[in-house]
């Protein structure tokens, strides 16, 4: 029997506040792994998923190199647009070939 993987939607303000207890609360901990480790279980996350989150926020603050979110979010708009502009361009193509047949049949029964 197979099983439907689910995925776990936080809020923003629980995921901020997840963040800011690994970030406040290094110090009580011998390692940020640590800390993320004990705020993970506290709220029922992964630690991995949390790992995820901590991470984005330092790239967000400029702690880390990356995209920040907002760049993140932006190069997902682009993405997808182009997506769409190609798939409207090959459903024109498609239409101008057919058009383009349909005016070579018209033109050969007459």
């Amino acid at each position: 029997m197979r099983t439907k993987k689910t995925v776990a939607s936080y809020s923003p303000e629980v995921r901020e506040r997840a963040v800011r207890l690994v970030l406040d609360g290094a110090g009580e901990h011998p390692t940020q792994w640590a800390a993320i480790s004990s705020v993970a279980a506290k709220i029922g996350c992964t630690t991995e998923t949390l790992r995820d989150w901590v991470r984005q926020a330092e790239r967000d603050a400029g702690q880390r190199p990356g995209p920040m979110s907002a760049e993140r979010e932006r190069i997902r708009a682009l993405e997808r647009e182009n997506r769409e502009l190609r798939q409207a361009n090959e459903i024109l193509r498609k239409a101008s070939a057919y058009f383009a047949q349909a005016e070579l049949d018209r033109r050969s029964k007459t």
